[in-house]
């Protein structure tokens, strides 16, 4: 909860407050429903709640409030994305602005998995949890980065190719590709090589999340288990 201090600093009735904080809420729970999970700009958010006030410290009061009742009466996690940027492009400084801008939100559900995955988890959608666990899973055991021909072809051995656009479950699967470089769990890099233009997939802020890490180590290593027991018999 934002304190005394910073609270009347902000000329804005408390009626007003309270309308805005839900009308943030809103915005944020409808727009991780419309877009799959993708990230929603801070930026956006700002200019939500200061297209009639034009308080300095107003946005960071309102989407603070929004974040706890988030968290306390919904049980999310707004949780905030520092955007990453292709490993090659990591030289230059970004400046204080740039950096402001790239800020974004997610909402990570802080139900415990077991209960989570019983009771609330839609079932017609896991096929594409499932989906993004495989890629991402690919893309570290490639050292976190992997080029797009190498992934496909990772992904042909899985049944999955890249021509297809009527797949039973995914569709257009490039597009259900595309859609994790939406929700930041892959950055997309075009790169130039010897041997031409290359595309590069690589984790993203989201997939590099350490819980989504310690996941990805317990999944593996689950693989390796049952492969060597395979092995045995």
């Amino acid at each position: 909860m934002a304190s005394y201090n910073e609270n009347s600093q902000i000329d804005v009735s408390q009626e007003e407050k309270d309308k805005l904080v839900a009308e943030v809420i809103r915005h944020v729970l409808f727009k991780t429903y419309q877009s799959s999970g993708c990230p929603i700009k801070r930026e956006d958010l700002t200019q939500l709640i200061t297209k009639n006030y034009r308080q300095w410290s107003l946005p960071a009061f309102v989407i603070n409030e929004a974040r706890e009742k988030l968290s306390s009466i919904f049980g999310y996690e707004m949780k905030e994305l520092q955007r990453s940027r292709p490993s090659s492009n990591r030289q230059g400084r970004a400046s204080q602005q740039g950096t402001a801008e790239a800020k974004s939100y997610v909402l990570v559900s802080k139900v415990p998995s077991e209960i989570y995955s019983k009771y609330i988890e839609d079932k017609r959608t896991s096929h594409v949890t499932g989906f993004t666990f495989t890629v991402i899973s690919i893309v570290h055991l490639a050292g976190g980065k992997i080029s797009e021909e190498n992934l496909w072809h990772q992904l042909r051995r899985l049944g999955l190719n890249e021509s297809d656009e009527n797949h039973p479950l995914f569709g257009n699967t490039k597009r259900t590709l595309e859609m994790l470089v939406q929700q930041r769990y892959l950055l997309k890099e075009k790169v130039n090589g010897p041997e031409g233009n290359a595309v590069l997939y690589e984790l993203a802020e989201r997939a590099l999340d350490e819980s989504i890490g310690e996941k990805l180590k317990d999944y593996i290593a689950q693989i390796v288990s049952n492969e060597t027991t395979a092995e045995a018999y």
